[in-house]
């Protein structure tokens, strides 16, 4: 309403059923393998809804497996959440500089690369490490900011410790991620 050009981006859930599928489609590394995502989009009160399509997404959800977005129950978290978020804020980071919307009549092509990114919880608490180890690292994104919100502190999003090398982040970030509860 203020005249600036938003986008947000989740996963791609079954739920989504207006967002159609742009034909772009990106390889991020996630954990060991590299995966392919594509992308889905659909333009909402002013705003880029961009979704990311992967298997690893659509599996999980209350339609197809009973089984809720996070864990099979609550409390209790899939085995491959830290994979499936490190997706996400990979592709996120992809999203404003290789999809050409043209959408609205005010804007047209990519957003680039001076971006504010809004970071929302644990699911997306990778997006800044990513932006700074494999984006700004290498002269892209360079005015790019991020702002970091926690909706809920009660979830965390913790994983073992060993699990780290699948997040594909420089053993020196390894510090940021230790957590001594208690």
């Amino acid at each position: 309403a203020n005249g600036h050009r938003v986008m947000t981006v989740a996963p791609r859930y079954d739920q989504y059923k207006d967002a159609w599928d742009t034909g772009v489609a990106i390889e991020v590394k996630v954990g060991y393998i590299t995966e392919k995502v594509r992308f889905f989009h659909c333009y909402k009160r002013g705003v880029d809804r961009v979704f990311i399509d992967h298997p690893m997404f659509l599996e999980k959800v209350w339609g197809k497996t009973g089984c809720k977005i996070y864990g099979p129950t609550t409390g209790t978290d899939y085995e491959d959440n830290q994979l499936r978020f490190s997706m996400l804020c990979q592709a996120a980071l992809e999203a404003p500089r290789i999809l050409n919307l043209n959408s609205c009549e005010y804007f047209s092509g990519p957003y680039g690369e001076d971006v504010v990114f809004i970071a929302n919880d644990w699911h997306t608490a990778l997006l800044p490490c990513y932006l700074k180890s494999m984006y700004k690292s290498k002269g892209m994104y360079e005015t790019a900011k991020v702002a970091y919100c926690i909706h809920n502190i009660a979830y965390q999003g913790r994983f073992s410790f060993s699990d780290f090398s699948l997040l594909n982040l420089p053993d020196a970030f390894r510090s940021s991620f230790d957590f001594i509860d208690g």
